[in-house]
C-alpha cells in the first residue's frame, strides 16, 4: 500500500486560538483544500484526546485525507490515525515503527542535517524541516533554518521534505521551489479570521508553485 503523505499539512491548534475547535479547523482546512490534518494538543485528558482523535479520523477519512497524530504514539493507535508525527524528544521512530507496523506514516522532525538524517535512519516516512522562518506558533522553537539548510536536507536525505514554521500563502511559492516536497502551518491557517480561506490561498499557492 502506497503511504498518502500530503503537500498541504495543517495542524489543529487550541491553544493559540479559542475562536475554532479541532473539528471546526479540521473541517475548514479540508473545505479550503488541505490534503493533511495533523491534530495538535499538548495538554489536556489522554481520553479526550483520543475522543477527538477518533472524531478527526472520521471525518478526514469521509473526505479522503490523510489523518496524522502530533506527539503521541498512544492517541493514533487509539484512534487508528493514519499516521503520527514526532519531534526530537518524542516517542522514538524506531520503537513507533515497532508498535505501529509498516503501513503506518510515521514522521520526524528535523531542525538540522544531523536531526534530518537521523528520522531516515529510524525509518520516518518524510522529514518536517523548520522553522524555515521566525514562527510564533511554537515559543520554544529553535532558531531559523533557512532556505538553504532546507535545500541541503533536501539533497542529503531521500525522504519527502516537509517544511514548516512562518510559512504562509506568500512565502510558499519559495519554499516549494527550493524543492520541499509539502508545507505545513498552524498559525497560518488557525489563527485566521477565515481558516477555509486562508487553507485556499495556501492550496493555490502551491499549485502554482509546481
Amino acid at each position: 500500500m502506497k503511504k498518502k503523505i500530503g503537500y498541504l499539512h495543517v495542524l489543529t491548534d487550541t491553544e493559540l486560538q479559542s475562536q475554532f475547535s479541532h473539528l471546526e479547523l479540521a473541517q475548514l482546512a479540508i473545505d479550503g483544500g488541505a490534503d493533511t490534518i495533523q491534530f495538535r494538543q499538548k495538554s489536556g485528558s489522554t481520553r479526550e484526546m483520543i475522543e477527538i482523535a477518533r472524531k478527526l479520523k472520521g471525518m478526514c477519512a469521509e473526505a479522503g485525507v490523510t489523518f496524522i497524530v502530533n506527539d503521541r504514539v498512544d492517541v493514533a493507535i487509539a484512534s487508528e490515525a493514519d499516521g503520527v508525527h514526532l519531534g526530537q524528544d518524542d516517542f522514538p521512530i524506531a520503537l513507533a515503527r515497532k508498535l505501529m507496523g509498516e503501513d503506518v506514516i510515521i514522521g520526524g522532525s528535523a531542525v538540522s542535517l544531523e536531526d534530518a538524517q537521523r528520522c531516515f535512519a529510524e525509518g520516518a516516512d518524510y522529514v518536517g524541516f523548520g522553522p524555515v522562518y521566525p514562527t510564533s506558533s511554537k515559543p520554544d522553537a529553535s532558531f531559523p533554518t533557512g532556505i538553504e539548510l532546507m535545500k541541503k536536507a533536501i539533497k542529503t536525505v531521500p525522504l519527502p521534505v516537509i517544511a514548516i514554521g512562518g510559512i504562509h500563502a506568500q512565502n510558499a511559492p519559495e519554499v516549494m521551489r527550493a524543492g520541499a516536497y509539502g508545507i505545513a502551518v498552524i498559525s497560518a491557517v488557525c489563527c485566521q479570521a477565515d481558516p477555509k480561506k486562508a487553507t485556499r490561498m495556501l492550496s493555490q499557492a502551491l499549485r502554482m508553485s509546481k
